[in-house]
């Protein structure tokens, strides 16, 4: 994770086992157990944690879901998943009703893509869970290439991180955390539900996110102050470094990326602490930086179908930041900062752009079990139990 504000010279001061002992800042595990004003970004419009110890065992294929209560959905009203990060299981969620099913999936979720057939992948420790969202049952597991060390828990856990289908929906794309070690991306063939290929990427895949044609493939590495690009084709790789603060402090720098989009010009947008906005080209590696004005330590992100810009900010590391809040970025650059309610982690938008839902499940110790709902034309928020500890979230097809 990244830090504070006014510049962020704050930390340079500190012993680096202070900053260690934050927990996001470093790469070690503490134990077993994942409204203001701005310039344009120049990218135009696309269009306290849970107790108990969640289960370590992978379930089996067509494992049932919870029993979903009658008329809880009603119309055409979207249905969100989510990443229980804080158990073993992902939950299906009415925006109004709350968790209306669930289905287990594996240790510690982290994160969701849902591909165009309407299967969800779900990257948990032991292996990639796939998800009929319909039936609302997990229909198998595929497990990963690469050793991660024993399945634990918590953020430093080895396992599956961030995850994306193809524009096609013939491959997935999960980045492997391998906690000690430089992470690596695996590629599944959906067909056969087996990894054909491994790449290595950086520290800690936070993020993947696909090229709008599907030539490429990114991986954000939070620990590693990098972006990942993997062609789709060839599976080589290339590191483009992305550190508009630097990279002073190594593991233990707060100064990190962790979530990001592509925009509609197909430039990676990765904002950092509220105060600034990395626009990353992936044709030549060139960072442009606009800023930002949420002052508050930044995670997941979404883009609405006109090209407006999520951003969560998760509070405060330092003392001097702005509290929890949802920055939503006009594609001209002008942001409103809407107030949130304790930490969050990830958003997804609506399909028709004037929603956003928020999880509070939050990848550090912190967070709560629900998510929050937010209008995006009038700013209120509702806060909706559902999950443990959620993550990862996407909107479902209509039904």
């Amino acid at each position: 994770m990244s830090g504070g504000g006014g510049g962020r010279a704050w930390w340079a001061g500190l012993g680096l086992a202070a900053v260690v002992l934050a927990g996001c800042g470093s790469a070690a595990p503490s134990g077993p157990v994942r409204s203001g004003s701005a310039a344009s970004t120049g990218v135009p419009s696309a269009g306290a944690p849970s107790s108990g110890a969640p289960s370590s065992g992978v379930p089996s294929p067509g494992a049932p879901s919870s029993p979903t209560p009658s008329g809880s959905v009603a119309g055409t009203r979207e249905t969100l998943l989510v990443a229980d990060f804080g158990g073993d299981t992902v939950t299906f969620v009415d925006p109004t009703a709350g968790a209306v099913g669930s289905a287990r999936v594996g240790t510690a979720p982290w994160g969701v893509a849902l591909g165009p057939d309407g299967r969800a992948w779900v990257a948990a420790a032991e292996g990639v869970a796939v998800v009929d969202t319909a039936a609302r049952r997990v229909t198998g597991t595929v497990p990963y290439r690469t050793a991660s060390g024993p399945v634990t828990t918590g953020e430093y856990r080895g396992g599956g991180m961030g995850i994306a289908v193809s524009p096609d929906g013939r491959r997935v794309y999960v980045g492997v955390n391998v906690p000690g070690k430089s992470g690596v991306l695996e590629v599944i063939d959906t067909a056969t539900q087996q990894v054909t290929g491994v790449v290595p990427v950086g520290r800690r895949p936070f993020d993947v996110l696909v090229a709008r044609d599907g030539h490429e493939v990114y991986a954000v590495g939070h620990d590693s102050f990098d972006v990942t690009a993997v062609a789709a084709d060839t599976l080589s790789p290339r590191r483009m470094e992305v550190a508009p603060y630097g990279t002073e402090g190594g593991l233990g720098s707060w100064l990190k990326p962790h979530y990001a989009e592509v925009g509609g010009d197909g430039r990676l947008l990765l904002p950092f602490e509220g105060e600034r906005l990395a626009v990353l080209d992936p044709a030549d590696g060139g960072v442009t930086v606009r800023p930002m004005t949420a002052d508050t330590h930044q995670h997941g992100t979404a883009l609405a179908p006109d090209g407006t810009l999520l951003v969560v900010g998760t509070g405060p590391i330092d003392g001097s930041d702005h509290g929890p809040s949802l920055t939503v970025r006009a594609p001209d650059g002008t942001e409103r900062v809407i107030p949130l309610d304790g930490p969050h982690e990830e958003v997804a938008v609506s399909r028709d752009g004037r929603t956003a839902y928020v999880t509070g499940g939050f990848s550090r110790p912190g967070g709560w079990d629900g998510i929050t709902v937010v209008d995006l034309a009038s700013g209120q928020a509702r806060r909706v139990a559902a999950g443990k500890l959620p993550l990862g979230v996407v909107v479902l097809p209509a039904r």
